[in-house]
């Protein structure tokens, strides 16, 4: 099977080429990038000609684990979506489950820190399931530190993950801040052996919580440096508010000095997450400046009114899914400092996408469009349109080319060592998988809003997952389920 895309302008971040030309795919892999290659009787051909070509955008980041969610992704121009920050446990299951119902895109897990620690800590058994992890969030027990013999028991259990496939090890440490930073340690340790990176929601800064046992952020310049682990950091926007600035010159100075740290960021002012996390106690929203009207419950749109009705709603249903104002998007000062996230260099794009909430109490839909109702965070749908949008569109501060390293290219460079097969990924050349969005630069845009959240973005024409459409003509395949699994390959 022979798709010839014709015309377009192709970006290639891994060679650097950005010039007009035509590209061949040959049974899901690109086979020839060149102007005037020939057909044959049989291809489908496509005029793509005033239209963008580069390689799918990969997720490290995406807490979407349904057709619907997928589905979303896949309009905002995501081919490969991937739960590194939390994780799944057990993993096989988690592989198992996603493969049995399907998906629009590739999809993969990482070990989760969080899971490991409930089970051998509170006695909590793991079932590969987001809402019970988010249910799980809010619960103390798991929140300490481990006595010695636990310790070994869970770094076991994240052992055992990694070698069944994992792609790393996600680490909430913002969800249990004051956990002993000697597990951090032992951890990334385990992880350098394994040749496996770490993806960490950070514990809090020290300008927000001057008790903390260590800085969240230099947390991980401190145990990147001293164990050689590779270290993600995940949506440094949000975990870093108002202190980006600081928080971005200790990680390039960390970075300068040779360890292997990498930052993600999204370009919104909000984020999402249960409602019973230990950052959105009364008492760690004032911390950070916030009150409890910061905070909106996600499926109802209720702006929690004080803190009797914040603590009410974190005991009666720790895993609702809820949205916390953080930066003010329509300030001009808070708006540069998001900006400033996305400019840093070498600054990973990802989502921190979450599933959709219907009423009912379901998560997933196979109609398109999809039903009405449905709540999420806009960023589900519309991160990279938006990023799009903001940064090449409207400021101009990066070029397609950039986007696409950004968005692709460097994503799946976090993952060459973990997951040989992602070496194939985020790029355009002869060999790369033809994982590809074709987008209109000139009407990528996102849709999505706080409370309009499921409007798909606009201006992908084409994506091909494995060489096969799911969008054309700027149209979603509801028949198209050709997401694969990407794991890992600890050595």
């Amino acid at each position: 099977m022979r798709t010839l895309l014709r015309g377009g302008r192709v970006i290639d971040p891994a060679t650097g080429f950005d010039g007009t030309a035509d590209v061949l795919v040959t049974d899901g892999v690109v086979t020839a990038v060149g102007e005037g290659l020939p057909s044959e009787a049989g291809d489908t051909e496509i005029d793509v000609s005033g239209l963008v070509v580069g390689p799918g955008f990969i997720d490290l980041h995406s807490h979407v684990h349904t057709i619907a969610g997928q589905r979303l992704q896949a309009m905002d121009g995501v081919t490969t979506a991937l739960d590194l920050e939390a994780g799944l446990m057990p993993i096989e299951r988690a592989y198992a489950e996603a493969a049995a119902a399907g998906r629009p895109l590739h999809y993969g897990f990482s070990a989760s820190w969080g899971s490991a620690r409930a089970q051998v800590l509170a006695g909590i058994e793991p079932d590969a399931n987001i809402d019970s992890g988010l249910a799980v969030l809010g619960n103390p027990s798991w929140q300490r530190s481990s006595s010695p013999k636990e310790l070994a028991a869970w770094l076991s259990l994240v052992e055992g993950e990694l070698a069944a496939g994992a792609l790393g090890v996600g680490v909430l440490l913002g969800y249990a801040p004051l956990t002993d930073p000697g597990e951090f340690l032992a951890l990334a340790r385990l992880a350098k052996e394994a040749g496996a990176p770490t993806y960490t929601h950070v514990r809090e800064l020290v300008e927000v919580d001057p008790a903390t046992p260590v800085d969240g952020s230099e947390e991980i310049a401190i145990v990147a440096a001293e164990t050689g682990a590779a270290m993600h950091h995940c949506h440094v926007n949000s975990t870093s508010g108002h202190q980006i600035d600081r928080v971005l010159t200790a990680l390039e100075a960390s970075r300068s000095a040779g360890s292997r740290v990498t930052v993600e960021a999204y370009p919104y002012g909000a984020g999402s997450t249960g409602i019973g996390a230990a950052f959105l106690s009364p008492e760690r929203l004032k911390m950070k400046g916030l009150s409890p009207s910061s905070v909106i419950m996600l499926e109802s749109g209720e702006r929690i009114a004080d803190e009797g009705r914040l603590l009410q709603v974190r005991e009666e249903e720790p895993g609702a899914p809820c949205i916390l104002e953080f930066l003010d998007e329509s300030n001009p000062r808070d708006l540069e400092l998001l900006r400033q996230a996305l400019v840093f260099p070498d600054a990973i794009v990802a989502s921190d996408a979450l599933p959709v909430y219907w009423k009912n109490g379901t998560s997933e839909s196979t109609e398109w469009p999809l039903p009405p109702g449905g709540a999420t965070h806009p960023r589900t749908a519309g991160t990279y349109a938006k990023t799009l949008r903001l940064m090449v569109r409207e400021s101009k501060a990066w070029t397609w080319l950039e986007a696409f390293r950004r968005c692709s290219y460097l994503p799946a460079r976090v993952l060459d060592e973990v997951a040989p097969a992602a070496r194939a990924k985020g790029r355009l050349d002869v060999g790369a998988d033809a994982d590809i969005v074709v987008l209109d630069p000139n009407t990528i845009t996102d849709a999505a809003t706080y409370f309009d959240s499921t409007r798909p973005s606009v201006g992908v024409r084409h994506l091909f997952v494995s060489g096969v459409p799911v969008v054309t003509d700027g149209n979603l395949r509801t028949d198209a389920f050709p997401g694969k699994p990407l794991r890992g390959e600890p050595r």
